[in-house]
């Protein structure tokens, strides 16, 4: 079975083969169709044998998760504000933000087939690590006394319409929007903005 994603980030020669290969999928999604591209051309743009790249993702699928959590672990950080309200509208605006940008579209498709791999019961490595970002985030309010979401709960009422707008009204929400949908999510019942953990 093929590893999806390094298990520890690679120092040296391989975090610059990583780094190269990263630039190249994204900058080639930039240029063309997800259909349209290829191992072969991710090789020839990087500068990375063919073999190598399939060595280390398995798939071009695994490479394109791999890049994107990437670049999102570092473009778009959870943030920690010191509030519970302030890490969700941070955290929802920036995801605004991203999906408006020119990599939007491949957000919203890595995120749509993550599942679709060849591997059907193994989790999306792009959504597992923000899953697991994101938990933390909550962790910390909990941990200060307040009266986080659960997960799921913030997929369902904040992540997942952002994504819906995109797909469906072709194009990303606007903050307002984002804000909105984190009123929304606090305003659920035993969530108030104000309810200490229980």
């Amino acid at each position: 079975m093929p590893e999806h994603r390094p298990a520890h980030r690679p120092g040296g020669r391989s975090a610059k083969v990583r780094a190269a290969v990263h630039e190249a999928v994204l900058d080639l999604l930039l240029e063309k169709d997800w259909d349209d591209l290829s191992v072969t051309q991710v090789a020839e743009r990087s500068g990375v044998h063919q073999a190598t790249i399939y060595r280390r993702w398995g798939t071009l699928g695994s490479l394109i998760d791999d890049a994107v959590t990437e670049r999102l672990t570092r473009s778009s950080p959870v943030p920690d504000t010191g509030t519970l309200r302030g890490d969700l509208e941070a955290y929802a605006t920036r995801m605004a933000a991203d999906l408006a940008g020119p990599l939007g579209p491949v957000y919203v498709r890595a995120a749509m087939l993550g599942n679709r791999t060849e591997d059907a019961g193994e989790p999306d490595p792009y959504l597992l690590e923000r899953a697991v970002q994101l938990q933390a985030m909550l962790d910390r309010a909990a941990a200060r006394g307040e009266n986080p979401p659960a997960l799921l709960e913030l997929m369902e009422v904040v992540q997942a319409p952002l994504y819906f707008h995109m797909i469906f009204f072709g194009g990303p929400a606007d903050v307002g929007h984002a804000v909105a949908l984190v009123d929304r999510l606090l305003s659920l019942p035993g969530r108030g903005p104000g309810a200490a953990a229980g």
